[in-house]
């Protein structure tokens, strides 16, 4: 039991203007975290208290699940991360530490690095524990503070620099283990989000620099998300835009027929979708063909989309490159013969077409059939472009962003697009971290050959849930905090402290409730009453019991649940009864 008096809640009436988002503002107006910098939070003990029950929360999950807990630093050799496969993807957004002395390195080769997560860590840690086949059937996990150099922190605690994670590694022995692995960390996940009170949907992922056969994230849906995700009622399909995919294309689909040959017409300064829409040209940009050049790994490549399409940069990892950035008009013109605005992949119409490492064209242009395209010629553009007789590609892809509405590949169900928060993240990972020769990890088979083990990894972001479960669980008047998680299940609100026989009362109930298994926090402060409900329901306590002055002298104590409208008047006698009970079916739902 604790007394307001004697800890540190400093709840704020106004909004910071840092703040952006409900849960933010709410965050820092119920005293549960303080800004020190960019991306960066210090938790004040409220926030602390709820740190610790979601922590606690993951941690009994993750154990049930047969996950074995460990620590590992969070600075990193930045040598172990520079032998492991994707040192260039990740670089830009790790610190970087150097040592002091006379052997310290420049920043632009550190000798050690922030970690933002520990595959390069757990990787040789376990390969070098492990010998036989019988040693796997593990899975590993701790929580720990990571890092990420954000370009842009907002958010309060969703895009920070500096954040709590569980991140969990599995090490199997083949592909089946390993998928059922993944599968049991899949129940353990929505175990997990379930107790914390959130409503939540598993969706397919990119699996991204992560690498891997496939990915799930565990998203909360909320008005201000940080990802859109594509999802259909009837079918239950449900995946990250990054991922989504429609059945906008129909199976089987043929390309039209050519409709005419080949006509170079003039279009100048007409270099968007946009602008060859209008008149004089008209080209609709369902019928125009959007080439776009991007560099991976150092080498130039071409994709090609539907004018009408956006492109989904994240579906450009499906090409095999470590790397991808856009291709800056400097590094265009010398091959394709022409600025961006006039580009296209007609055949012998690139100037130097061997220069280029692929062509890759969106399924969806074969709806196109005869369309436009860029000439590779200032202020040129190709019509009656038939995809089948002229278009130069190696091979067909998902490339495009789906949009709302179009039909659900399982249902054929228009699709829907909802905001939502990402707050945890599975892989199953294969062999891409344990077959490196420098720090793998390996193992014998009952045939006495050697392998990589099959490795699984798991995230879960414990400070990003917080702010999730405050997004989701809140009014206008403040947070209303799940059971599990909330910081103190029951406030005593004593009007006037200086009583007695309130102080008494509150104390008597106060402990009857943590007999029960409930946190207490009874408010002994000299404030006004309106100050004491008010802060009450900001901070978002499940459980107020109010003790007044003129409530004594009638023998009721007033009892309210904070999503309910109106408290209940319960007698002194029977006030102990009502709150133990209450509390025993909250601990035991």
């Amino acid at each position: 039991m604790q007394y307001w008096s004697k800890t540190y809640i400093p709840t704020l009436k106004e909004s910071p203007a840092e703040a952006e988002i409900e849960s933010h503002k709410l965050l820092l107006r119920a005293g549960l975290v303080r800004k020190i910098g960019g991306g960066l939070y210090a938790f004040l003990p409220l926030g602390k208290r709820v740190l610790d029950k979601v922590s606690q929360i993951c941690r009994e999950e993750m154990n049930a699940a047969g996950a074995i807990e460990l620590l590992m630093p969070a600075v990193h050799p930045a040598e172990q991360w520079k032998a492991g496969p994707r040192w260039n993807a990740v670089r830009e957004v790790m610190y970087s530490v150097s040592s002091a002395g006379s052997d310290a390195k420049s920043p632009e080769e550190p000798q050690y690095v922030l970690g933002p997560t520990h595959e390069e860590v757990i990787t040789p840690l376990i390969g070098s524990e492990i010998s036989s086949y019988r040693d796997l059937g593990k899975t590993f996990y701790q929580i720990q503070t990571k890092f990420r150099n954000e370009i842009r922190p907002r958010y309060g605690l969703m895009r920070a620099r500096e954040f709590v994670m569980k991140d969990g590694y599995s090490f199997d022995e083949s592909d089946e283990k390993a998928e059922e692995t993944y599968h049991q960390m899949a129940a353990a996940y929505e175990k997990f989000f379930a107790r914390c009170g959130l409503t939540f949907i598993s969706v397919e992922a990119d699996t991204g620099i992560m690498g891997g056969a496939f990915s799930h994230e565990f998203m909360v849906p909320a008005e201000v998300g940080d990802d859109d995700v594509v999802y259909c009622e009837e079918s239950g399909y449900a995946a990250n835009v990054e991922k989504a995919t429609s059945g906008i294309v129909p199976e089987g689909y043929s390309v039209e027929a050519p409709a005419g040959d080949l006509e170079e017409f003039e279009t100048p300064g007409a270099t968007t979708i946009n602008a060859l829409s209008k008149a004089p040209y008209n080209v609709a940009a369902e019928q125009q063909f959007k080439t776009l050049l991007y560099v991976g790994d150092g080498k130039l490549f071409a994709v090609v989309i539907r004018g009408c399409d956006d492109l989904q940069e994240a579906k450009l990892g499906s090409l095999g490159y470590e790397l991808v950035r856009p291709a800056t008009p400097d590094e265009i013109e010398p091959v394709m013969g022409a600025k961006p605005g006039s580009l296209g992949v007609v055949k012998e119409s690139i100037k130097q077409r061997g220069q280029l490492d692929g062509v890759y064209a969106d399924h969806a242009i074969k709806l196109v059939g005869n369309g436009v395209t860029g000439a590779n010629k200032d202020g040129y553009h190709i019509r009656n472009v038939n995809v089948d007789r002229d278009l130069d590609i190696d091979s067909f892809g998902d490339f495009r962003e789906v949009k709302p509405g179009e039909p659900c590949p399982k249902s054929g169900k228009p699709l829907k697009i909802a905001r939502a928060i990402e707050v945890g993240h599975i892989f199953k990972l294969g062999t891409k971290f344990s077959e490196n020769e420098s720090w793998g990890a390996k193992f014998h088979d009952a045939e006495k050959q050697t392998k990589p083990a099959v490795m699984g990894c798991y995230g879960i972001g414990v400070s990003r849930t917080i702010q999730a479960v405050i997004e989701q669980s809140r009014d206008k008047w403040g947070i209303v905090w799940p059971w599990n998680v909330a910081p103190y299940h029951v406030v005593v609100t004593v009007l006037d402290p200086n009583m007695e026989e309130a102080i008494e009362l509150a104390n008597k109930i106060g402990r009857a409730a943590e007999l029960e298994g409930a946190d207490v926090l009874v408010d002994d402060r000299d404030e006004r009453p309106g100050v004491k409900f008010k802060d009450a329901d900001l901070i978002g306590i499940p459980l107020r019991v109010t003790i007044g002055g003129r409530g004594l002298k009638e023998g009721i104590v007033e009892v309210k649940w904070r999503n309910e409208d109106e408290a209940r008047k319960i007698a002194i006698d029977e006030v102990l009864e009502v709150v133990t009970s209450e509390i025993r079916t909250k601990v035991s739902s």
